[in-house]
């Protein structure tokens, strides 16, 4: 399934969504002017090594958790994961407000490059993608737009199919794969076997449900002081109808 978009409208313009985006195009137009060599360099340098921060004899670039959110291996990775942030972000960005949504991205980044560490330890193969970040967007979406839909494209051989399916189950299947792929690269040749890392996703998500737990309760209870607050004014105007 290819996610065109979802079904609920952004309250007001996301700017902090639309300013990742154009800060993340505009480092990969840099990274195309660098050239084969310039590129290892800067992956090298600036992208997150695991080996660095586990063995005791190499300096870990803390940093490089943080910058490597805005690197990209490539086209189909940075418009994957630009379209996920366009598809999700927005919505998210209103509920949390825009400085709690920048720095919600930000430490779901963190979090799944310290999980990609964790469970590579070994790997002197340097990782890059805002993929982290964002799968921290759709853990939030997840929880805080339950009703949801996401309009996707189903190939059927040569045929595309557009049809709606419940973010619930789209973003569900979303996280089994991730999980089962995650858990397998374990099992054989490391947690970003396949170029992947694909714990960095999981991790991601899962800081993403969590903060939004609180959220999603407040929101309950504001629905609900606003409901007791109708049946007040109802009963105290016996004639409103």
């Amino acid at each position: 399934m290819i996610p065109i978009r979802d079904t609920i409208p952004s309250a007001r313009f996301p700017a902090v969504t639309i300013g990742l985006i154009c800060v993340n195009a505009v480092v990969f137009i840099v990274e195309l002017n660098l050239g084969p060599r310039g590129l290892d360099y800067l992956f090298l340098h600036w992208g997150i090594v695991p080996l660095r921060f586990t063995h005791p004899r190499l300096d870990a670039n803390y940093f490089t958790l943080l910058s490597s959110i805005f690197l990209h291996g490539g086209w189909m990775h940075i418009i994957g994961n630009m379209w996920s942030l366009w598809i999700f972000g927005d919505n998210v960005e209103d509920r949390m407000g825009r400085m709690g949504f920048l720095i919600f991205y930000i430490l779901s980044g963190l979090a799944a490059g310290i999980g990609h560490v964790a469970t590579n330890p070994a790997s002197p193969v340097p990782t890059v993608g805002a993929s982290g970040a964002i799968a921290g967007v759709m853990g939030a979406y997840l929880l805080l737009f339950p009703h949801a839909r996401v309009v996707t494209i189903i190939p059927i051989f040569i045929f595309f199919q557009l049809i709606e399916v419940p973010a619930v189950v789209f973003l569900g299947i979303w996280f089994v794969i991730q999980l089962f792929s995650g858990t397998l690269s374990l099992a054989t040749a490391g947690a970003s076997a396949g170029g992947v890392a694909w714990w960095a996703h999981i991790g991601g998500f899962i800081v993403g449900v969590l903060w939004a737990l609180p959220l999603r309760r407040r929101n309950r209870t504001l629905l609900s002081e606003r409901r007791q607050r109708s049946y007040r004014y109802y009963d105290d105007n016996d004639d409103w109808w």
